[in-house]
């Protein structure tokens, strides 16, 4: 491999810097969120000029630490003030993570770079956003950021999230970068050759565009009264400071004390129905006392809720015998203690040490990690209001609300209001962090269509609506309160909350699809050359029969293979569940909508792809040669295909003439309704077939699951004889072929009856 020339190395650092430049600059919020659909394009433009893997690998890894750099240093200033280390040692240790801490650009880099040199640019520029992706959610980030999230400035744009989240948001911006660098790629060339790019590069914007001026946010009932809140920032920190200074006992009373002025006036001044503290404000655990000073405490803020009158959710610890939480406390005025949200998402090396890493030299290395269990996941209480009302709500803790499913759980569990605290302290001299953290916490709003009030102990705190506007906020480093009408949420539901997060996922499904599709091509490409179809001329001994192969594009016969194959594994995930799930195989309905969607749907698709290329190829199939997969292969296209082998009638004929013939649905016509036409006469024509159609679908889905299971084994003996007794491969495939149809036309229902019977 040659070594990259000065002025190659130099173009690619300007273009790396640029990209880091433009990225940091988009991060920022404000105006510069256009800059998100164009900030890679010069390091896509350098990795354009890469041939080989490891220079590829090596911008990627620069690319990752100059992003690092432009849009997280203050990470770095702030993990080094917390652990002792100092600015410059955090942002050291950041910096040579950075391949770590963003690894979407190395998989991102390496998949483009496989792919556009496998089967194009264009196919890149499709594929590569997609590993990128699906990078984010197989392998969360520290701070589950994505670039989505720059996006919030733009109302009209943000609201995409409610169908895909965040990284719906990010596969866009993706693919419009891949267009614009396809675009300056295509700028000497034919206008024609610039107008597919140019498609690419507008179509997430206009989409997102269009998505946000038609569905907008989720709008709240019509007969929804808001309700008032008060977020209580006390802006107290640097409790260990405080504790050497004056003791724990004094810092616990000025803690409280400020707290219950505030409360006070919140509720005397403002009216507010309900009270919001921060996170871990009660540094103790609540209701479980651990002295009687703190049980003398306990009390004390029961009280102070009594007399206030109204509820109070407040940060604090809950324990339990597997050790202490990090939690959320609801307290009514007339009832105490409501019960306890456990924060699930805690920070890794501060507030737990993963098991396999734990040990004394870890401790001795990082003294300030916690020993914190994490909660069970989304919870949703009711808030019981002074006018008699009760708002149903999710409580969130800190990284509880980077966690786009928790939010979706806490939605589909009737939540009508997300309440976040969290303790960003440690960003008081980096306020960046603080508000990155807050945009993150709006997208639960726009994703779940809730509205949210979210409190800090000294910033940024604020109110949202359900499209992720903010209502009311306050301001860094002030103690202050943030009083504000909310609306709780109605029965909208967001596609999100409907399909959950479905973008990651989704990815991950198309890369391993398309991984599968290059591994049967090859293998389809080595059967043919195996057995002898892909060769032109036509081998003097060749059998009497010729195949007919459709002359299909690549792209149509890889997209034929790829449908076929889902709706196999369908079938195959389908046994899997129902021999894991029992209560599964009583569920007809759920099992018809996965064959549906698993099984049918492909199988139509692929037939529909089909019949676009209704041409026929015939190509004559050598007699001889090919091993072992040849002998099968010749074996199989020899034997004749009788009208029992059709899906129509192992699918449709076969299944119909169980279910009417079977007494089980004629017993339980006469259980039901008294005779065997008794749902007819009761209820009507329509309301017996569509029993009729019930029972029919149950017996199609054991149909099919034995038909596969008969396929499976018939594919696997012929295997084996034609690999024991290649001259006999004909004539088992024949006697395997007829036996399976046998047990399947005549064997299945016969054992059907005879359970039945037994029975």
């Amino acid at each position: 491999m040659s070594m990259p020339s000065l002025r190659t190395v130099t173009l690619a650092s300007l273009a790396l810097l640029a990209s880091a430049v433009l990225a940091g600059c988009y991060a920022r919020g404000g105006a510069g969120w256009p800059l998100g659909f164009c900030m890679l394009v010069p390091w896509l433009l350098a990795l354009q000029q890469c041939r080989h893997w490891s220079t590829v690998l090596g911008y990627a890894c620069l690319m990752a630490l100059a992003y690092t750099v432009a849009v997280f240093a203050w990470l770095g200033y702030a993990l080094g003030q917390y652990t002792g280390m100092g600015e410059a040692g955090g942002l050291a240790c950041l910096m040579l993570a950075a391949p770590l801490f963003q690894p979407q650009f190395l998989v991102f880099a390496l998949a483009r770079h496989v792919v556009m040199r496998r089967a194009g640019a264009t196919a890149a520029a499709l594929v590569a956003p997609a590993a990128w992706v699906a990078t984010e959610w197989l392998l969360p980030r520290l701070l589950d950021d994505t670039p989505g999230y720059g996006l919030y400035p733009s109302p009209l744009l943000r609201q995409g999230a409610a169908v895909g989240g965040a990284a719906g948001l990010t596969l866009l911006l993706l693919l419009a970068n891949e267009g614009w660098a396809a675009v300056l790629r295509a700028r000497h060339q034919r206008w024609r050759a610039q107008v597919a790019p140019l498609l690419l590069a507008v179509t997430g914007p206009l989409l997102l565009a269009a998505y946000g001026a038609l569905a907008g946010p989720a709008a709240p009932a019509a007969t929804a009264k808001p309700v008032r809140l008060a977020l209580v920032q006390a802006n107290i920190t640097d409790y260990e400071g405080l504790r050497r200074q004056q003791g724990t006992a004094a810092v616990v009373r000025q803690v409280l004390d400020t707290h219950f002025v505030m409360s006070r006036a919140a509720v005397q001044q403002h009216h507010a129905q309900a009270l919001v503290w921060s996170e871990t404000i009660y540094p103790t655990t609540l209701g479980h006392p651990k002295s009687s000073a703190g049980a003398a405490l306990d009390e004390e803020i029961l009280a102070a809720v009594a007399d206030l009158g109204v509820p109070l959710l407040l940060g604090t610890y809950d324990r339990d015998s597997a050790g202490e939480y990090n939690a959320a406390a609801l307290l009514q005025p007339d009832t105490g203690v409501q019960g306890y949200y456990r924060k699930t998402r805690l920070f890794p090396l501060t507030e737990y040490v993963p098991a396999w890493l734990d040990g004394a030299l870890v401790r001795r290395w990082l003294p300030w990690t916690g020993s914190w269990q994490a909660g069970n996941g989304a919870r949703v209480f009711p808030l019981k209001l002074g006018d008699g009302r009760e708002i149903v709500f999710q409580p969130l803790i800190c990284l509880d609300d980077v966690d786009t499913t928790l939010a979706l759980e806490g939605a589909r569990l009737g939540a009508q209001l997300i309440v976040s605290m969290s303790n960003d302290a440690w960003f008081t001299a980096y306020p960046e962090g603080a508000r990155l953290h807050q945009t993150v916490a709006a997208f639960r709003s726009i994703e779940t269509g809730l509205p949210q009030v979210r409190v800090t102990t000294n910033g940024y705190s604020a109110a949202f609506d359900a499209g992720g506007a903010m209502l009311a906020a306050s301001s860094m480093g002030t103690a202050t309160l943030v009083v504000a009408d909310v609306v709780p949420g109605g029965m909208a539901v967001t596609p999100l909350v409907r399909w959950g997060n479905w973008v990651g996922p989704a990815a991950c499904i198309v890369l391993l699809a398309l991984v599968v599709m290059t591994w049967l091509r090859v293998a389809e490409r080595g059967l043919l050359t195996a057995t002898g179809l892909a060769a032109t001329p036509v081998a003097a001994p060749a059998l009497p029969l010729q195949l007919g192969l459709p002359p299909l594009p690549p792209a149509a016969r890889l997209a034929v293979v790829l449908l076929r194959a889902v709706a196999g594994a369908s079938v195959l995930a389908l046994g899997l569940a129902l021999w894991r799930d029992p209560p599964l195989r009583s569920n007809t309905l759920a099992q018809l909508r996965f064959l549906a969607a698993g099984y049918l749907l492909p199988q139509a698709a692929a037939w529909c792809v089909l019949r676009a290329y209704p041409g026929r190829l015939c190509v004559a199939v050598p007699a001889h040669g090919g091993g072992l997969l040849g002998r099968c292969y010749r074996a199989r296209l020899r034997l004749r295909r009788r009208i029992w082998d059709r899906p129509c009638c192992k699918l449709v004929l076969l299944p119909l003439a169980l279910a009417l013939a079977v007494p089980a649905f004629i017993l339980h016509q006469n259980i039901v309704f008294g005779s065997a036409l008794g749902e007819y006469d009761s209820l009507g024509l329509a309301a017996y077939l569509q029993g009729l159609a019930l029972w029919w679908g149950a017996w199609a889905c054991g149909v099919l699951l034995c038909a596969a299971t008969l396929r499976l084994a018939i594919e696997v003996a012929a295997l084996l004889v034609a690999a024991a007794r290649p001259d006999q491969a004909a004539s088992a495939r024949y006697w395997l072929e007829r036996g399976g149809a046998l047990l399947l036309y005549l064997g299945l229902p016969a054992a059907l009856l005879l359970r039945v019977y037994a029975a």
